[in-house]
């Protein structure tokens, strides 16, 4: 057997193989088959969520989700990611006839056929993006949601030189590579946490011969840390957010009411001019996005409806109520996220999609209720101005 990108630590009584796969090596699942078998350890600890496990193998059951379930669960953003890291592997598929994460499900095989307890060894793939999330600040929220998006409307090419780089990354670092170039610091918890997180649940493994399939990125971080113990309640846990944003989210509002009711004092007849300013550009932008995206009907008065007051509190917004709207009467299934990277291609897919168009639904609608806030509330402030 060749010990090629094998690594094997002797801590405590235990033997800890851990192979170093690239996620887009054919080669790497023909290693991971080869040293199960040959090795028969008491267990195989893969680079895994639940999850995402889940995803590889009860891929139907994920097809047939609703979309309103996905988001009655807070599953909305993982079902983002997914698509951007699908839409991401499927064009190295298409381009190199590879097939991204083979070595992980060889690995889950393996285990099962020769008896050995199967771990599901990283962090949950929400918590490690919650964590980022957490560490970028506003200007990087935007950056990074700007880079998922693109990610999984691109349609640039993969080079010769990128593939073989992405060969000794992290699946997420390779998806992220350019944003933790922006953000050095995001190396912690998209790479070093995930090292401390997967060297324990690695020590932790039941029996005296471990095997561990791991992206090679992994593997120097893992040979330290395993050395070490981690605390997982820590490492899982959700960094509380900033109450910044909430204190001037919250700020707009009540001063544009305060404006309002100040004027409705001193003049009745200009306070309800405002009012009907406020209502007609929030609720006339938002409905024009929702139509523009060609929402149902109904989708355009609800988003038309929503606007104005959504726009009254930072927690709501009107592209979501939108969106909601069209998912009750257009429902798709998350099969149609499948072909969503193929159906933008074109204009006419993109409309046509019952995904695409329920988020540009919500985009517009949402840009709409923005423009409506700048446009509504300097009218606002005019009106004020002029009855003082």
């Amino acid at each position: 057997m060749v010990e090629e990108n094998i690594t094997r630590i002797h801590l405590d009584g235990k033997e800890y193989i851990l192979i170093g796969t690239a996620h887009v090596s054919k080669h790497s699942a023909e290693q991971v088959k080869e040293v199960i078998e040959t090795e028969k350890p008491d267990a195989v600890c893969v680079e895994l969520d639940k999850q995402r496990y889940q995803s590889i193998t009860d891929g139907n059951k994920w097809k047939e989700m609703d979309i309103i379930q996905v988001i009655k669960e807070k599953k909305a953003s993982l079902l983002l990611m997914n698509l951007a890291i699908s839409s991401f592997q499927n064009r190295m598929a298409n381009q190199f006839g590879i097939k991204a994460g083979q070595e992980m499900i060889q690995g889950i095989e393996s285990a099962k056929e020769t008896g050995a307890t199967l771990v599901l060894a990283d962090r949950n793939i929400q918590i490690t993006f919650a964590r980022i999330w957490g560490g970028i600040g506003l200007k990087g929220k935007a950056l990074l949601l700007s880079q998922v998006i693109a990610g999984i409307f691109s349609k640039e090419s993969i080079t010769e030189e990128e593939l073989e780089k992405m060969k000794s990354q992290d699946t997420l670092q390779a998806i992220l590579n350019e944003f933790t170039e922006t953000f050095p610091r995001l190396k912690k918890p998209l790479i070093d946490e995930r090292d401390q997180y997967l060297a324990q649940k690695i020590k932790e493994a039941p029996g005296e011969k471990i095997v561990a399939v791991l992206g090679a990125a992994h593997v120097p971080g893992i040979k330290e840390e395993i050395k070490k113990e981690q605390d997982l309640t820590k490492l899982t846990s959700v960094p509380p957010k900033s109450k910044w944003p909430k204190i001037i989210g919250w700020s707009i509002p009540v001063m544009i009411l305060a404006i309002i009711a100040y004027t409705f004092i001193a003049n009745p007849q200009a306070g309800l001019s405002q009012t009907f300013s406020w209502i007609l550009w929030h609720g006339g932008l938002s409905a024009l996005g929702a139509a523009i995206a060609l929402g149902h009907p109904l989708t355009v008065l609800i988003a038309f409806l929503a606007a104005p007051i959504t726009s009254l509190n930072p927690v709501l917004a009107s592209g979501w109520f939108a969106g909601l709207a069209q998912a009750y009467v257009r429902r798709p299934s998350v099969k149609d996220f499948e072909t969503l990277s193929e159906d933008v291609f074109s204009v006419k897919g993109f409309w046509k999609n019952k995904v695409s168009r329920i988020l540009l639904i919500v985009v517009l609608s949402n840009l709409g209720s923005t423009l409506g806030t700048v446009i509504g509330g300097a009218d606002v402030i005019r009106v004020f101005f002029e009855n003082l």
